[in-house]
């Protein structure tokens, strides 16, 4: 967010979760940083960041598949328990 200019809203959808959490981590940061304006990210951070964001997006992908494809065999097996 600091070094985006994305707001506490848009990066707490993107990670998954509260605003109000994403906003208390933003403050700590800053206390824990001195309060000052930060340092923006080198080259290689920024490319690590990036890095973990396309990392985190294909984590949720799969995580979302797998709690489909858990969903859908539960719902076979219950198909098969109900014709017996």
């Amino acid at each position: 967010m600091i070094d985006t200019g994305r707001t506490v809203a848009v990066v707490a959808r993107e990670i998954g979760v509260g605003e109000q959490l994403r906003g208390r981590w933003m403050h700590a940061e800053r206390a824990r940083a001195g309060g000052g304006a930060e340092a923006p990210l080198d080259l290689d951070e920024r490319a690590e960041l990036e890095r973990l964001r396309r990392e985190n997006q294909d984590l949720r992908m799969d995580n979302e598949f797998l709690g489909k494809a858990a969903a859908f065999f539960a719902s076979k097996q219950n198909q098969r328990s109900g014709s017996r």
